[in-house]
């Protein structure tokens, strides 16, 4: 995408930079310490669209905030807790789900339909609803920095630091802001897991021409990150726009549309680019750039496989320039070309031509490779396909930290 003159970052990136949005976090006790419990809130009723997960194992608060998504396109709170995904909890679970969008509704005085549910932690597990609901009567939003940043640490599980980012621009004259507060650090993967991403913005728009725009800007970012190939139950994306800037109501017919679609994408592209880099145990974020595929599709598709690929991750972990492994994933990504046709950087370095390896200075490469920013390009030379994927590298805490979550 061209960048948009008009569109400039925000330094206090906090989820309740737009018009008419507060937040706030508070620790209930569904974890020892740490906050645990969130709520967001639109002072009116706003348009929303929302990405959901595509496991087929769907968590209850996943479902509640699919119906409203879906049958109501107005969204005006969402109430995230962490520590517990209540997932895979049958019957209770919905129930549960239904009773937090409820008593959230009742404490906001607004109808429950307008009110969405969000949980992140460990699958399987009946939540604790005794403290989950006094400390629903504890949260009190406002539209401050300490409020957004509560919001945005009550919704994290492993992850290392909160994820904020923030952008305005102008929209018939009108200033319109953007903000977005995402929680992931593992199980990260291309249709979306164990995330969860909430963007507010005062634009005017309604919720199907702002379902159309999320959708394909999720195709190039949230859906172009992965840490570890695995799907959960419980991730999504969700986008309240309550139309407080007053510009003209937004359609693709508008003269600026693209200059929303294309803050939006930022936003996400932000959101997502944090994700890949807070990856459980990561230590640097590896950005893979496919160009020349026969299509966009295809490029992205050969993009995920090499920043998804545990070989590819632990060579970059140990600064190892080993771009055999490079081409071992684009030769099983499934797209189509010619072999012989390949170029291979890994930043300025060129490793392949034409499929053939050149001579690189391994003692520049690796140095290279220490930074905690590392870019990988694939050259196909079949067209004009342009695709781009982020991940992180694989460690020895990765494994760790799985291997004692529940503990």
């Amino acid at each position: 995408m061209t960048t948009v003159t008009t569109m400039k970052s925000i330094s206090y990136k906090n989820i309740a930079s737009p018009k008419g949005f507060k937040a706030t976090g508070i620790h209930c006790g569904l974890k020892h310490k740490k906050k645990d419990l969130a709520l967001l809130v639109s002072d009116v009723p706003a348009s929303v669209a929302g990405v959901f997960t595509t496991n087929v194992f769907q968590a209850a608060p996943l479902l509640v905030t699919k119906e409203v998504v879906q049958t109501t396109g107005k969204m005006q709170a969402i109430i995230v807790n962490s520590g517990n995904a209540n997932s895979c909890t049958g019957k209770q679970g919905m129930a549960d789900a239904y009773t937090m969008q409820q008593k959230t509704a009742e404490k906001l005085g607004i109808n429950p339909n307008l009110v969405g549910v969000a949980s992140t932690g460990v699958i399987g597990e009946i939540m604790k609803m005794e403290p989950l609901l006094e400390g629903i009567q504890k949260l009190y939003p406002i539209d401050e920095l300490e409020g957004a940043m509560g919001f945005a640490q009550a919704i994290m599980t492993t992850d290392t630091v909160t994820k904020n980012t923030s952008y305005k621009t102008t929209i018939d004259g009108k200033e319109v802001i953007f903000a977005g507060t995402a929680k992931g650090s593992g199980m990260i993967e291309p249709n979306m897991a164990t995330m969860l991403g909430f963007i507010t913005t005062d634009a005017n728009i309604e919720s199907n021409h702002l379902q159309a725009a999320l959708k394909s800007i999720t195709d190039v970012t949230f859906n172009s990150i992965t840490v570890d190939g695995d799907t959960s139950t419980n991730d999504m994306v969700v986008v309240m726009a309550n139309g407080l800037a007053e510009n003209n109501t937004l359609t693709p017919d508008h003269p600026e549309w693209e200059s929303f679609v294309q803050t939006l994408h930022a936003v996400s592209q932000d959101l997502a680019k944090m994700i890949a880099k807070d990856g459980e145990g990561a230590t640097k974020l590896i950005e893979v750039e496919v160009q020349g595929a026969a299509t966009d599709e295809e490029a992205r598709k050969v993009a995920k496989t090499v920043v998804g690929s545990p070989l590819v991750k632990t060579a970059i972990f140990g600064s190892d320039a080993n771009w055999g492994r490079i081409i071992a994933a684009v030769g099983r990504s499934g797209a189509k070309f010619d072999p012989n046709e390949v170029k291979i950087k890994i930043g300025d370095a060129n490793l392949v031509e034409k499929g053939e390896p050149i001579p690189f200075s391994e003692e520049d490469l690796f140095n290279y490779l220490k930074q905690h920013e590392v870019k990988i390009t694939v050259e196909l030379n079949q067209g004009d396909g342009q695709g781009l994927a982020w991940g992180c590298d694989l460690t020895y805490d990765y494994v760790q930290i799985n291997a004692t979550y529940r503990s």
